[in-house]
């Protein structure tokens, strides 16, 4: 099974890209896939406790729900740079989720066998 690797920079902004890109990161990790899900710009928001719930959008299974499936078997990173802007830290964040930078994205999406995506 490859891995994947998903980037979202919507958030309450864009409801739809949002939910998109946690739904098949979900999705991926139910199938068996190594999933790596990177939430950068307005979605860093939701990697704090309770702010994935404000996310409401008719016919869609709600986000923290996508979150529980994701960081059950994968992973969900902050944007280094995006957390700092937004005096985001490693304590304010939601368990299992990690702050990590640009290096470490560029090296999951350049593994053999990586496919990533772009909400």
């Amino acid at each position: 099974m490859r891995q994947l690797v998903i980037k979202t920079t919507s958030g309450l902004d864009r409801p739809e890209a949002t939910n998109q890109a946690f739904t098949v990161a979900a999705a991926a990790v139910a199938s068996g896939a190594e999933v790596s899900l990177w939430l950068t710009g307005e979605s860093a928001w939701l990697a704090l406790p309770g702010r994935a719930a404000e996310l409401e959008l008719e016919h869609a299974t709600p986000l923290p729900q996508l979150i529980e499936v994701i960081l059950g078997a994968g992973t969900v990173t902050v944007c280094t740079q995006c957390a700092a802007r937004r005096d985001i830290t490693e304590a304010d964040v939601l368990p299992g989720v990690r702050i990590a930078g640009s290096a470490l994205f560029t090296e999951e999406i350049l593994r053999d066998g990586a496919q990533a995506l772009v909400y």
